[in-house]
């Protein structure tokens, strides 16, 4: 499988961070997950449309994120987003957290596709399945 990396940046703005200028923990969610919707845009997959025209959702079936060194207040990052993996309803994707070249947490989530009419995991639509190998 051919490694795609997409490159998303994003600013630290007082309302992720506590009282300290520390980035809050659950706000790593936020960033990662906007990240991984961008890079779906860079591929011309719109999740509203998805949503819409197909009864499809991408879910976060696992994640786990590990943090190294905390991000702090007007932080300017990158999160760096990789396809590891694409099985049949599921998507495996490294996230990293940088700021410049230090990383400061990693993730892996494992994305499923659902059928939204009956709530369970469905095959990958081949034309999505074909742009992540690519």
């Amino acid at each position: 499988m051919a490694t795609q990396e997409f490159v998303f940046p994003i600013r630290v703005y007082y309302e992720d961070t506590d009282a300290g200028g520390v980035v809050y923990h659950a706000r790593y969610l936020h960033f990662y997950e906007r990240a991984r919707t961008e890079f779906l845009r860079t591929l011309n997959f719109s999740q509203q449309t998805l949503l819409n025209e197909c009864q499809l959702a991408f879910v976060v079936k696992s994640m786990n994120i590990d943090y190294k060194i905390p991000a702090k207040l007007d932080d300017l990052l990158d999160v760096v987003t990789e396809i590891t993996e694409v099985k049949g309803a599921t998507i495996l994707f490294t996230q990293f957290l940088k700021r410049a070249e230090t990383v400061l947490s990693t993730a892996t989530v494992k994305v499923a596709c659902v059928d939204l009419n009956k709530m369970k995991p469905v095959a990958l639509p081949k034309e999505i399945k074909a742009a992540f190998l690519n």
